[in-house]
This record gives C-alpha cells, sequence and structure tokens, in this order.
C-alpha cells in the first residue's frame, strides 16, 4: 500500500519527531515544565496556528530571496520560495523545541547580517540586488571551512539555512520530482527487483541467498 504525503504532513512530522526525544514527564504535575499539547498529527494546520510565527514581512522577503540564491528556478522545476519554504523556515524556527529556537537566533541574527551587508555594499535592501550581487555577498559564507575567521558566524547560519531550505524544498511534490523521486506512488502490481539487480547483490531471487 502507498500513501500521498504532502509537504504540511511532512513538517509536522519533523517537528514533532525532532522534539519526541526532548519531551519528558514528570512525577510532578507542579514541577512539570512543558511546552504545551503536542499537534494532533491527522489534521491539516495553517501557518501559524501551531505556535506564533516570527517572521517579520521584511524579513520574510529576505528568507524568500535567499531561498532562491539556493535553490533557484531551473528548466526543471520552480524556485524554492515558489513551492512554500519560506513557510516552512518560519514554521520551523518559531516551534518551542531547543533546537529550533537555538536555530532561530541563528536564522534571525544571519538574515540581519545579509541586510546589513546589503546595504554596507550596495545601498539596497538584498531582494533588489541582482543575481551577482547576491552570489558577491554569499560566496565568502557558501562554505564554512574556507570562510574567512570574521565571517564564521554569517557561513555557520549560511550554511543552517542552507540545510533547512533544501529539507523545505525537497519535501515538496516539485521537489521530489526534481530529485525524480519515484516513492509515495501506488502501483498496480510490483514486479521486484529486476533479476540482474538480485544476482548483483547474491541473490537468485527474492529471499533465496545464491
Amino acid at each position: 500500500m502507498s500513501m500521498r504525503v504532502d509537504r504540511r504532513t511532512t513538517i509536522k512530522w519533523v517537528l514533532t519527531a525532532a522534539a519526541m526525544p526532548r519531551l519528558q514527564r514528570t512525577a510532578s504535575a507542579e514541577s512539570a515544565r512543558g511546552y504545551g499539547m503536542d499537534p494532533d498529527l491527522l489534521r491539516i494546520y495553517s501557518p501559524g496556528e501551531l505556535w506564533p510565527l516570527t517572521l517579520a514581512a521584511q524579513q520574510r522577503v529576505t528568507a524568500a530571496t535567499l531561498c532562491d540564491v539556493v535553490i533557484p528556478a531551473d528548466a526543471h522545476s520552480p524556485s524554492a520560495s515558489a513551492v512554500g519554504v519560506v513557510d516552512f523556515i518560519d514554521e520551523w524556527i518559531s516551534a518551542p523545541y531547543p533546537r529550533q529556537q537555538q536555530d532561530r537566533e541563528l536564522i534571525l541574527t544571519g538574515l540581519k547580517w545579509i541586510e546589513d551587508e546589503a546595504h554596507r555594499r550596495y545601498s539596497k535592501v538584498f531582494a533588489a540586488l541582482s543575481a551577482a550581487e547576491h552570489v558577491t555577498i554569499c560566496e565568502q559564507i557558501c562554505y564554512a571551512p574556507q570562510a574567512p575567521a570574521a565571517l564564521a558566524a554569517p557561513a555557520a547560519f549560511f550554511g543552517r539555512y542552507r540545510d533547512l531550505t533544501a529539507a523545505g524544498f525537497y519535501t515538496t511534490p516539485a521537489g521530489r520530482k526534481d530529485l525524480q523521486y519515484v516513492g509515495n506512488v501506488a502501483l498496480a502490481t510490483f514486479e521486484g527487483p529486476p533479476r540482474e539487480v538480485l544476482e548483483a547483490v547474491g541473490l537468485n531471487g527474492i529471499g533465496e541467498i545464491q
């Protein structure tokens, strides 16, 4: 049986899975310090319904522009912002769990650095810059091991932002199509792996060792 999983359901699962190792019950209700009720994973939530979102309007513009620097539109797929990756990132950094809150500080500080750098170099907001100017700002922070020591913090931000952008994009239908991922699709029949593949791993047939 195959089941389709949409992006928002994936987001809910990821957030809940990230939280589970850290959620503990205490013997006394008075001393418990939790985060509230867990999300109902059978519901479909609108942005901001699980918890208040973090990004202000201008921050979302900067975030969307940077998402598209990481994953721009091409002949095969839309850009990251076009499939709602900014919503994913905003929900992620707004979640009340330790890892997400750590990312929240990193992302907000990094977005401010990006805007400050755009104003310092070009006297414009980041979203108004050309593609070449985006590259100029990002090229020194896009690979942390080679970033100058003075840019260690922005490089850490960019690395984490790139990871979150990719996570958000490649859990969408467009992202899975871009990867040519063929899972989550119902099949009328399943013939099993080709015989040459089974033979390559030492099997004559399913469950049969050569």
